[in-house]
């Protein structure tokens, strides 16, 4: 079936894969290579994480619809699945209310502490930071 075709885009290292403030339409997975989520604070740019093999990156706007917080660069040549807001939509929409609610509430969370935090590291968990 045409809806369960995955597009994949690859970007050589040092590619923006997106930047803080752009409007967020897509997530990615990272197939192959790794991405480093950068943040422009008091002039330098911070390294906030990275996301290797198998993460993902860029899926808190398709949740709430909010521009990028984050850079996303690649730090190597990357292969990239696309997760289009259109899939994301149709797979979060067969899942438990409950679990929707959790999740738009973890992301404002999220976007909040952002906000309020002096603490950058604090702004973007990636899989890498977590296990």
């Amino acid at each position: 079936m045409v809806d369960d075709v995955w597009e994949r885009t690859t970007c050589a290292a040092g590619d923006t894969v997106f930047r803080e403030g752009d409007a967020a339409n897509q997530a990615y997975i990272v197939q192959e290579g790794e991405v480093a989520i950068e943040k422009l604070v008091e002039g330098k740019i911070k390294v906030l994480g990275t996301i290797v093999k198998g993460g993902i990156f860029g899926e808190m706007g398709l949740v709430d619809d909010s521009p990028r917080m984050a850079t996303a660069r690649a730090k190597t040549g990357v292969t990239l699945i696309i997760v289009s807001r259109r899939m994301f939509s149709k797979k979060l929409n067969k899942t438990d209310p409950f679990i929707r609610s959790l999740l738009n509430i973890f992301v404002d969370n999220i976007r909040t502490s952002n906000a309020s935090s002096n603490n950058p590291a604090a702004e973007v968990p990636t899989e890498a930071e977590e296990g």
